[in-house]
């Protein structure tokens, strides 16, 4: 209980300090104070995150090509297509995907108990979310399902059914640290990005890089990412954002003048 308060302490200082610069903005508006004493400071937390490690499209396309062929090929596919955390995209079932209306249905994740793998709700209320699907990650899932039926027809009763779409090699739930090591690390090294640093994580951060990239609003990216607040997309990527806006008054001498 001690770690869960201690983990949560970082992103209640950012809301504090989120509504604090708002409180006393609205107090030099109504000449209340002078200024606004906490303009241009950033929380400790913001400043002690660590920088957003994302994939270059050249890096993508190289562990993609590297995946090719492989058992979870779609996994990865659907990974930097949609964002989804690692743990949401091990619990997610057939049932709730669409592939003709090319969208998912974020409604549990795998979570690591006492006991062993289980399922559980997502991270948060945000989390619970409908997520759209390019065209290229539904083509990856109708081939991977594909696939995953060759696979159950050959094991017979062995194969233990889920509905996962991203089961381990009997149906059941696939351990996350078993993935992570004996497959996307694997992987890394075959696509030569094992000494880059990039976590499973980083491909959560470059769907939200290419996104903002091209100019997708903030709001829209935490709703895809399942976020609780905006304060956290904007945080996580402010470097991103430092341009955003530069051409929205250039139109402005043309409208006024």
């Amino acid at each position: 209980m001690l770690r869960r308060e201690r983990s949560s302490l970082p992103r209640s200082v950012d809301y504090i300090h989120v509504t604090l610069q708002k409180a006393l903005t609205q107090a030099v508006r109504d000449d209340l104070i002078p200024r606004n004493v906490a303009a241009g400071e950033r929380p400790r937390s913001s400043r002690s995150r660590k920088d957003v490690r994302a994939l270059s499209p050249d890096q993508v396309r190289a562990l993609l090509e590297a995946a090719r062929g492989e058992r979870n090929e779609a996994l990865y596919v659907v990974a930097v297509h949609t964002g989804l955390r690692q743990g949401e995209l091990l619990g997610l079932k057939w049932s709730d995907v669409d592939l003709d209306g090319r969208r998912l249905s974020i409604r549990r994740a795998i979570k690591v108990t006492e006991g062993g793998l289980d399922f559980g709700p997502p991270k948060n209320k945000a989390s619970r979310r409908s997520v759209p699907l390019s065209k290229s990650a539904a083509s990856a899932l109708r081939a991977h399902r594909l696939r995953q039926n060759e696979e159950r027809l050959r094991l017979g009763d062995l194969w233990e059914d889920y509905d996962l779409v991203f089961p381990n090699r009997v149906g059941r739930p696939l351990d996350h640290n078993n993935f992570y090591y004996r497959e996307y690390k694997v992987l890394l090294k075959r696509a030569g990005l094992q000494e880059k640093g990039f976590t499973f994580h980083s491909l959560r951060h470059t769907f939200a890089t290419a996104l903002l990239m091209r100019g997708e609003h903030p709001k829209v990216v935490q709703s895809l990412l399942g976020y609780s607040s905006i304060t956290q997309t904007m945080d996580t990527y402010s470097h991103l954002l430092e341009g955003v806006g530069a051409g929205a008054v250039d139109g402005l001498d043309e409208a006024f003048g």
